[in-house]
């Protein structure tokens, strides 16, 4: 189940909730029972490791208008 996370604008406490996507943007209420909250905008963490900016595409031959020799 996917987790959300809220700041509450009363008292600033930032918490996370797990919920269904359906029921992502229904009211949720802060720890200390606050009203006042808002859903943040999440990161998405993605594994894996980089060696350094990612190649540049090939030149020439494939698929595509003009790599595949359609464009005049």
């Amino acid at each position: 189940m996917p987790r959300y996370e809220y700041r509450c604008r009363t008292c600033d406490n930032t918490f996370e909730l797990s919920r269904p996507m359906a029921e992502s943007s229904a009211p949720a209420s802060c720890p200390a029972g606050h009203d006042d909250t808002v859903k943040l905008l999440s990161a998405v963490a993605v594994g894996g490791t980089s060696t350094g900016p990612a190649p540049a595409p090939s030149s020439g031959g494939g698929g595509g208008c003009c790599g595949g020799g359609c464009c005049g």
